[in-house]
């Protein structure tokens, strides 16, 4: 197939970077067009990015030499696109509205960013668990009054490393969930060098984490309704988020209970041989294994498992009866692969497979 032309949205910024590192050699999708803010503007990506490249993967030579335009410029970003990832780094209120402004340009808008997630017609999907809200596409086309154009989020990087353990088990009924996430610095757009003091420290508060940990599963689990996604009202979660001095990947205990009692070989079975329609499809950036489940006491961890499936899966292990509730287990995902840059990448691919984004 002939490659989709590419804009990347924030650019500089280390999702912006994870986005250039993945796309570099995408087979379906080609970087045209970097954007960032009027300071980087006018400047190849090698100097507008500077010292601040925080991946250990290298900067990608395709995009070197791109000259950086002014995210703002919509007009002039957008012309030589299909579509576009966006990872800016603004107030809510300001990308809420650069987004819209760009699907109005009848480009489709993949975001990394939170500020769409409550809106009532944007679709919040792990391609995994609930393709068909994308859907609502439709609707979200005709209030923006596009053909085309559209905004579609993935959800919180938080939620990954529990949440499509809850989708397995959907038809024994969680009801009640307690979540507490280990989350590592790049989550907060850092590396060790950049935030010296999480080294041999962990800070109890991550702001407005431990919200979307406990909402954004429902949304996800939830359905369509008329003109907007109303989400599910179980399972009850509480969480705690706390940030610890890991570079990538969080982790996450978690405490369940279920309507109708499973045996644990019914959990695990149930989360091995969970697919979706990446699967099916075999999206180029889909795990061919979605979960693993791990039987050693000291799995998952984050040096052996964060990059499972080219850090895509989800690691999953010490699921054990539990005191209080049902079952207990602890799970990892990496937060700025299949939580961020890379579960956009997935998003933009199964959007191309039904349809929602083609060529201009």
């Amino acid at each position: 197939m002939e490659k989709l032309k590419v804009g990347i949205l924030g650019a500089t910024g280390m999702v912006g970077q994870r986005f250039a590192t993945l796309l570099a050699e995408h087979p379906w999708f080609e970087i045209t067009t970097l954007a960032a803010s009027p300071r980087s503007a006018g400047l190849r990506y090698e100097q507008a990015v500077g010292g601040r490249w925080k991946l250990e993967t290298p900067m990608p030579e395709k995009v070197r030499d791109i000259i950086v335009k002014d995210v703002s410029k919509v007009t002039e970003v957008v012309s030589d696109v299909d579509f576009v990832f966006s990872a800016v780094d603004m107030k809510k209120e300001e990308i809420r509205e650069i987004e819209e402004a760009y699907a109005k340009t009848e480009t489709p808008v993949v975001s990394n960013n939170s500020a769409h997630r409550w809106t009532p017609d944007v679709p919040m999907v792990v391609p995994e668990i609930n393709p068909e809200h994308y859907e609502i596409i439709k609707v979200q086309r005709e209030r923006l009054g596009t053909s085309r154009g559209f905004i579609a989020v993935k959800p919180n990087c938080s939620i990954q490393s529990y949440s499509p353990a809850l989708a397995a088990w959907r038809e024994f009924e969680p009801t009640q969930v307690v979540v507490s996430t280990y989350q590592a610095i790049s989550g907060a757009g850092k590396n060790f060098e950049s935030w010296p003091e999480m080294v041999g420290n962990v800070i109890p508060y991550i702001g407005g984490e431990e919200e979307k940990s406990e909402r954004e599963p429902l949304r996800v689990f939830g359905r369509i309704v008329g003109r907007e996604i109303v989400p599910a009202e179980s399972p009850l979660i509480t969480s705690q988020c706390i940030r610890v001095p890991v570079l990538n990947g969080h982790t996450a205990t978690v405490f369940v209970n279920f309507r109708k009692k499973p045996t644990k070989e019914e959990l695990i079975d149930r989360l091995v041989s969970y697919r979706g329609l990446p699967q099916e499809y075999a999206l180029p950036s889909a795990p061919k294994q979605f979960i693993q489940y791990l039987t050693e006491d000291n799995r998952p961890q984050v040096r052996l498992d964060v990059n499972f499936e080219n850090g895509m899966g989800i690691s999953i292990g010490r699921l054990r009866p539990d005191s209080l509730f049902d079952w207990k287990f602890v799970g990892l995902s990496h937060n700025t692969l299949r939580g961020a840059a890379g579960g956009g990448v997935e998003s933009a691919e199964m959007l191309v497979k039904l349809g929602y984004i083609t060529k201009k």
